[in-house]
């Protein structure tokens, strides 16, 4: 009984621990330096310049569907604790944009940036995989992607964020996607990292009650 408390306190721990990683890293480096963004949330910001349609409403109407086959594939567990993880990345996101006085001004360094960029937010979502939840639609799609490919999930995410990216690119800065591109290459892998260390680890303890992340790595 002990030993599942201090499973579920660590694995939860962890959980928010990774969420409060990802909205450090995407307000006080992406956000203050102006990194663009990838995934679901780039195709929000498409959809607005595009056909002038909310990117709020456009993410969640991307998240929809994916939910819901989330729910087929990976179990209701599952689903608790992606909205568990997304609750507290929006949390956490809020948070440090109305209450932190930290101001992590690197336009000057924009490599340095693309670089603390890639490793935090690579850190911070592998973390919240690695314990068996995702922060949206897009991390998702990337799970799903990942079991049914074979190709690593770090590549995955590369791909989706790259194309996204791509089909930005005439709003978006040239210098700014560079840059956002290497961000996002340098977590692709940190991601890959992250969850490939706890295979067998921190999630198989508990997969019979939560789901295994299943994730095929190259």
């Amino acid at each position: 009984m002990m030993r599942r408390a201090l499973q579920f306190v660590q694995r939860y721990g962890m959980i928010l621990f990774g969420a409060c990683l990802l909205a450090f890293a995407y307000y006080h480096i992406n956000f203050q330096n102006h990194l663009s963004e990838g995934g679901f949330v780039g195709l929000g910001l498409l959809a607005k310049y595009v056909f002038d349609l909310s990117p709020a409403l456009m993410v969640l109407l991307l998240d929809i569907p994916l939910f819901l086959v989330a729910w087929l594939v990976r179990g209701r567990q599952f689903i608790w604790d992606t909205i568990f993880a997304s609750l507290a990345f929006t949390g956490f996101y809020e948070l440090f944009e109305q209450y932190s006085p930290i101001v992590m001004d690197m336009s000057r360094m924009m490599p340095l940036a693309s670089v603390l960029s890639g490793v935090l937010t690579g850190l911070g979502t592998g973390l919240v995989l690695r314990y068996g939840a995702a922060t949206g639609g897009d991390d998702i799609l990337s799970l799903l992607l990942s079991k049914y490919t074979g190709l690593s999930i770090g590549t995955i995410f590369l791909l989706l964020d790259v194309m996204v990216l791509c089909l930005s690119f005439w709003y978006v800065p040239m210098k700014e996607m560079l840059y956002t591109i290497l961000a996002v290459v340098i977590s692709s892998q940190v991601i890959t990292w992250t969850v490939k260390s706890g295979t067998g680890i921190a999630v198989e303890e508990e997969a019979h009650a939560h789901g295994n992340v299943s994730v095929t790595h190259q």
